[in-house]
C-alpha cells in the first residue's frame, strides 16, 4: 500500500510566508527559512514554496530566500512561481529545488511541461492547477487565481500528464482556507483520470480532514494543508498519529 505523504506549503510574498482565504486577504505568518526548518525537522515528507505573487507581477522567483530554505530542510523541496521557461526550470534546480511546479506558464506555453520533462525527467515536473466551479464547470484559473482561462480543468490535467507532468497538484480556490474539508468531488474527477501522483491542495481544518480524504479517495497520494499547520491548529506528528490508527499508511 502507497504511503501517504503530508506535506506543507509556503505561500511566500516578499519574503514572508502568507495564507489567505479563497486566495485573497493575505496576512503575514512567518518567515519561510524558520517555518522551513520546523517542518522538516517535524515529520513533514515533503516541502511545497510558491511565490505566490511572481507570475501576477511578472516577475522571476525569489531566489535568495529559495536558497536559504532549500539548505536548512532534508526533505525534498518543491518550487513554483513565476516559472515560465526552461532557464526558470534551471534556475530554481540549482538554487536546491528537487521538483518544480508549472501553474500560469504552462498555461502561456503548454510546451514548457514537454521540454522541461525531456530535460529533467518527468518526476522534476509538477503541474499545479488552480480550480474554481464556474456554472457548475471545473476552471482553470491563472495569477494566483485571479483569471478565469476558461479551460476546462479536467482536459487540461490530461493535457498536461501527455505532455510529461510527473506530478499534479490540484488547489481547490472554493475551499481555499476555509477550513471546512478538501474538495473531493473535484479530487475525485481529477484522481479518475490521471495515472501520475495527485496531491490535494485546499480546505483541511483538521485532522479528520485529512482521513476522510485518504478514505474517500483510496488512490490519492497527498494532502497538502497550510494554515493549519503555520499557526499550530494541527502538529503534523499528530495527524501521521491519527492517520495510522485508522489504518492509513503513512512515514512516522
Amino acid at each position: 500500500m502507497i504511503t501517504k505523504r503530508i506535506i506543507p506549503c509556503l505561500d511566500v510574498k516578499n519574503g514572508r510566508v502568507v495564507k489567505g482565504v479563497n486566495f485573497e486577504g493575505l496576512s503575514d505568518v512567518s518567515s519561510p527559512v524558520e517555518l522551513g526548518r520546523f517542518y522538516s525537522e517535524n515529520g513533514a515528507d515533503e516541502l511545497v514554496f510558491y511565490d505566490i505573487t511572481a507570475s501576477y507581477e511578472q516577475r522571476a522567483l525569489f531566489t535568495d530566500i529559495l536558497k536559504q530554505v532549500a539548505s536548512t530542510i532534508f526533505i525534498p523541496l518543491t518550487v513554483g512561481g513565476g516559472i515560465n521557461t526552461i532557464d526558470d526550470f534551471d534556475r530554481v534546480l540549482k538554487c536546491g529545488a528537487d521538483k518544480v511546479s508549472v501553474n500560469s506558464g504552462a498555461i502561456r506555453n503548454p510546451n514548457l511541461i514537454k521540454e522541461a520533462a525531456l530535460r529533467y525527467g518527468d518526476q522534476c515536473v509538477v503541474l499545479s492547477v488552480d480550480i474554481k466551479r464556474v456554472d457548475g464547470k471545473f476552471k482553470v484559473f491563472a495569477k494566483g487565481g485571479r483569471e478565469n482561462t476558461g479551460i476546462d480543468a479536467i482536459e487540461w490535467i490530461k493535457q498536461g500528464e501527455a505532455n510529461g507532468a510527473g506530478e499534479i497538484v490540484v488547489n481547490s480556490i472554493d475551499t481555499d482556507g476555509v477550513k471546512k474539508g478538501f474538495d473531493i468531488e473535484m479530487l475525485k474527477a481529477v484522481n479518475s483520470v490521471v495515472n501520475v501522483p495527485v496531491i490535494a491542495s485546499g480546505g483541511a481544518g483538521c485532522i479528520e480532514d485529512f482521513i476522510t480524504l485518504f478514505n474517500e479517495i483510496p488512490t490519492i497520494d497527498a494532502g497538502l494543508a497550510a494554515s493549519i499547520f503555520h499557526f499550530g491548529e494541527v502538529s503534523i506528528t499528530d495527524l501521521k498519529q491519527e492517520l495510522k490508527n485508522n489504518n492509513i499508511n503513512v512515514r512516522l
